[in-house]
């Protein structure tokens, strides 16, 4: 079913306004159960001064939720899988920022389990990597089920994590994934693949109101159930869209729209395994931090990386072309 442009912008802006128009009294609400990151002078990742309520990512899902379920023309067993998995992470997302709130950490093992949990359902909905077209023959390479699921998985999870480690400074993970999230919809508008569309649009309406309130001097955080729930919609764009049909110089095209956070976790996760540090307990070792110490001020840093973005986003594109 074509779904006629308009559609697109109505659901754009019910987004972003629903997600602007929750923030403002969730955070209200944050400070009055103490649902704050509490800034820490001893951690180098804690680079904010006072309290910030941690509950723009109620309003970034709501706001996903209802816009995508009502101008979405495809209700279907993926609709069902990408809402679940998406509403399981930020249940744990929720668990990991009130054990934040006490200066805790939840241990690594429940939110593994979990996030792998969102990826097998969005799998066993029918969302998966199922193969790529041979450059040579164009014919259709069907991979083996067991790979299927391997690929989907693996991809799921570690835009996921890559999303949520890139949250770590005002406006960071917003920007960038606002930024992929455009691009991801020009790519899935170009290949006729209109669920995606809409995931993506709906999704980039959300990121934008919630920068609103984010960029620096930010006066809300998603925390980790935001971060990774936004990384789990754009995984699930890219595999609904993107990846469907797509050859062997295509793959590349989701690659280059989430590059930054992906390129950057990539280095830190080689640097962690070279000092033998475990590669699942977070650090300031992200491109960010490295920028901060280099003597960029916040919002510099997040400007560098929006521009390293949008020239790799620009070549997925250019690559689309071709």
């Amino acid at each position: 079913m074509v779904v006629i442009p308009i559609f697109y912008a109505l659901a754009f802006i019910l987004s972003f306004i629903i997600v602007y128009v929750l923030i403002p009294p969730l955070g209200k609400m944050a400070f009055r159960i103490d649902f704050v990151d509490k800034p820490r002078p001893d951690a180098e990742r804690k680079i904010h001064r006072q309290p910030i309520p941690l509950t723009a990512s109620y309003a970034i899902f709501i706001g996903f939720m209802v816009s995508y379920l009502i101008f979405t023309n495809e209700y279907s067993m993926e609709t069902v899988g990408v809402l679940s998995g998406g509403f399981l992470l930020l249940i744990i997302g929720t668990v990991d920022d009130w054990f934040k709130t006490k200066g805790k950490e939840l241990p690594a093992l429940p939110k593994l389990v979990v996030q792998v949990a969102a990826a097998v359902i969005v799998f066993f909905s029918g969302i998966a990597f199922t193969g790529f077209v041979n450059p040579f023959t164009h014919e259709y390479v069907l991979l083996p089920g067991w790979l299927q699921f391997i690929l989907t998985i693996c991809w799921i999870f570690g835009v996921t994590t890559v999303i949520n480690f890139t949250d770590g400074m005002d406006g960071l993970a917003g920007g960038l994934s606002a930024i992929s999230g455009i691009t991801l919809f020009i790519v899935a508008i170009s290949m006729g693949q209109t669920n995606s569309a809409m995931l993506a649009i709906v999704l980039v309406g959300a990121t934008l109101a919630y920068l609103r309130f984010n960029r620096a001097p930010a006066q809300v955080f998603m925390g980790d159930a935001g971060a990774t729930f936004i990384g789990f919609i754009l995984a699930v764009i890219a595999l609904d869209g993107a990846f469907k049909q797509a050859t062997v110089l295509s793959l590349f095209i989701p690659i280059l729209a989430l590059g930054v956070p992906i390129f950057d976790n990539i280095y830190v996760v080689i640097r962690r395994f070279m000092d033998h540090k475990p590669i699942y307990i977070a650090d300031a070792s992200q491109a960010h931090y490295r920028l901060l110490r280099a003597g960029l001020n916040q919002r510099q840093t997040v400007m560098v990386l929006y521009l390293i973005s949008t020239c790799l986003c620009l070549s997925s594109i250019i690559l689309l072309l071709l």
